[in-house]
C-alpha cells in the first residue's frame, strides 16, 4: 500500500487494472466521469464539482486518495461513504482475481470504486487520479472532459525531475477528442500541454487565460472575474485559504464547458461551494481546528503546496506562530525548510506510519535554516504542548504531511 510503505507499492503500468476491469466486465464503461489530475488542488477541485453536481440533483460518485481517517472515505456517493458490506463483498468475490492477477492496494481499490459507481448507477462520477497521470490506474476511463490543477514538484522518481517531465506524465490523461483544462500557465508546462492536445485533437481550454479570481480575508469571499470583467461575485466556500483562488476558477471553467450537458444554475454552484468540504467529506484543506488561539491544519506538503501555505499564514494577524511540523522521509527537505518562517516557534513531530521522518531527524535539518523548536514525536502530544505555549492571539499551523494531518484526534 503506497501511503503506508511508499514506493515498492507502486504498479507502473495499466495491464492489472485492465485485466481486473474486464474481469469485471469494464464497469468504469457504464457511467459518466469526470478525470481530474494535477500536483496540489486536485482533491479540492474534485470535491467542489462533487458538490455542485450533487447539488443540482445529480447522483454523483467521488473517487479521491489517499483517506485521512477511513478507507471508506476514498469512494463516495452523494458525500455518503462506500459501505461496509459491500467492500467485504467485493473483496471476498475478487479474491482468487487478486491472487492470481497479485494487483496493487490502489488498483483493487479502483476496480472497487468503478464497480460501485456502476451498481449504483450514478449519473457522473469524478475521479481524482492517484498519482501523476499517463500510468495511473484510473487513467483507463473516457471521461467528458479531462482536468489539470497544477505542475510542481512531487514524486520525482517516479514522474520526472523537471517541470516538462512531470506535465508530460499528468498530459497522459488527455484523450482523443476529449475537451481538458489546465489550470496555470506555466511555460515549460504550456508547450507539452498544447501539443499533446493537438495531436489528440483534443479542444485545450487554460484557466488563468480568461479566469481570475480574489480572497478577500475581512469576509472570506471570492470575487472571481472572467476576461476581466466580474463572473461571480461575493463567493462563500467552505474550504478556505488563498490556493482556493486557483481552484474555484478552474471549477467554474469545467461547469462552462460542460453545460450544454448538465442543467447547473448559478445558485447550484453557490450553494455548492458553500458546502463543498460538508458535502464530500473533505478534510484537512486549511482546516481551522479552533479559535482562542486560531489553529489551523492543512495536508499540503511538497514545495508548491507549502508556498501557498506561507503565503496564506502571512494574511493572518497574530502575536506569535507556532508549527507542529513533520514530513515523510522521502520528501526534499531542503527544498520545503526554506519556505518556513524562521520567527516561528517549532514542534517537530512525526506522522504514525513507516514512511515517516524521525522528529529528532527533522529538528536537526531544519536548524540548518534557523527553524528552532522542541521535539515531540507523537502529533497529538506536539499538538497539546503548542497549545501550552499559546496564547489566545496567537496561532498554530499543524502541517506538513498528509499524514500529520491523519492523525489529529478528532478531526
Amino acid at each position: 500500500m503506497f501511503q503506508k510503505v511508499g514506493g515498492i507499492a507502486y504498479n507502473k503500468g495499466l495491464d492489472k487494472t485492465l485485466k481486473l476491469l474486464n474481469t469485471l466486465n469494464n464497469p468504469h464503461t457504464g457511467f459518466k466521469t469526470i478525470h481530474v489530475a494535477g500536483t496540489n488542488g486536485k482533491g479540492s477541485v474534485s470535491s467542489m464539482l462533487a458538490a455542485i453536481f450533487q447539488t443540482a440533483g445529480y447522483k454523483t460518485g467521488l473517487y479521491t486518495s489517499p483517506h485521512l481517517k477511513d478507507f471508506k472515505e476514498r469512494i463516495k456517493i452523494n458525500g455518503n461513504d462506500i459501505p461496509e458490506q459491500f467492500i467485504i463483498e467485493f473483496v471476498a468475490k475478487m479474491k482468487p482475481v487478486f491472487e492470481e492477477i497479485k494487483p496493487s492496494f490502489f488498483e483493487m481499490t479502483v476496480a472497487m470504486a468503478f464497480e460501485y459507481f456502476l451498481y449504483e448507477k450514478v449519473d457522473i462520477a469524478i475521479i481524482e487520479v492517484g498519482m501523476g497521470g499517463k500510468l495511473d490506474s484510473t487513467n483507463i476511463i473516457t471521461p467528458q472532459l479531462s482536468i489539470i490543477t497544477n505542475i510542481s514538484f512531487d514524486h520525482q522518481e517516479f514522474l520526472g525531475d523537471t517541470i516538462g517531465k512531470i506535465a508530460g506524465e499528468k498530459a497522459g490523461i488527455i484523450k482523443p477528442g476529449i475537451p481538458v483544462i489546465i489550470s496555470e500557465n506555466h511555460p515549460e508546462s504550456r508547450v507539452v500541454f498544447e501539443n499533446i492536445a493537438e495531436y489528440n485533437l483534443s479542444p485545450i481550454h487554460f484557466t488563468q487565460d480568461h479566469f481570475g479570481c480574489f480572497y478577500n480575508p475581512n469576509n472570506q469571499k471570492y470575487e472571481v472575474l472572467k476576461d476581466g470583467k466580474p463572473y461571480l461575485d461575493h463567493l462563500d466556500c467552505d474550504l478556505k485559504g488563498i490556493y482556493q483562488t486557483r481552484n474555484i476558477p478552474v471549477v467554474l471553467n469545467a461547469l462552462e464547458v460542460l453545460k450544454d450537458q448538465y442543467a447547473i444554475s448559478e445558485n447550484h454552484i453557490r450553494q455548492g461551494l458553500q458546502n463543498a468540504s460538508r458535502i464530500s467529506g473533505l478534510k484537512g484543506r486549511w482546516q481551522v481546528l479552533a479559535n482562542n488561539p486560531l489553529t489551523i491544519c492543512d495536508t499540503g506538503h511538497n514545495e508548491a503546496g507549502i508556498r501557498l501555505i506561507v503565503e496564506s499564514l502571512a494574511k493572518i494577524t497574530y502575536t506569535k506562530l507556532y508549527v507542529v511540523l513533520g514530513v515523510l522521509a522521502d520528501k526534499d527537505t531542503d527544498k520545503i525548510l526554506p519556505l518556513f518562517p524562521k520567527e516561528a516557534r517549532y514542534i517537530f513531530c512525526q506522522p504514525s506510519i513507516h514512511r515517516a521522518l524521525a522528529a529528532d531527524i527533522l529538528s536537526k535539518r531544519a536548524e540548518k535554516f534557523q527553524l528552532f523548536g522542541e521535539v515531540i514525536p507523537d502529533v497529538n502530544m506536539a499538538i497539546k504542548r503548542a497549545n501550552e505555549l499559546a496564547d489566545v492571539k496567537d496561532l498554530i499551523f499543524i502541517g506538513g504531511s498528509t499524514f500529520v494531518v491523519a492523525d489529529i484526534e478528532g478531526l
